[in-house]
């Protein structure tokens, strides 16, 4: 089988995960990424994800010194006369 990876940023992120040394080869990688996946079956409770989960995955990131830029826009009140 031969998979066509067709965008770079992916080819780049398997090849950093590969070069880290913690799969052997692409498909120890894959079936990592699958394990992972679940696949939902009929009629199972969806389970829940926490705030422990976000900052699990934030500091999972292949980027560390990328920075979430959040800006808050106040809402515009309007009165009201009843």
């Amino acid at each position: 089988m031969t998979i066509d990876i067709k965008r770079p940023e992916l080819e780049a992120l398997i090849r950093m995960r590969m070069e880290s040394g913690r799969f052997a080869s692409v498909e120890e990688l894959l079936m990592d990424a699958l394990d992972r996946t679940a696949v939902p079956t009929v009629g199972a409770p969806s389970t829940r994800r926490t705030g422990a989960d976000l900052v699990a995955a934030m500091q999972a990131c292949p980027f560390p010194d990328f920075e979430f830029g959040v800006e808050r826009t106040p809402i515009r009140i309007r009165e009201v006369e009843i």
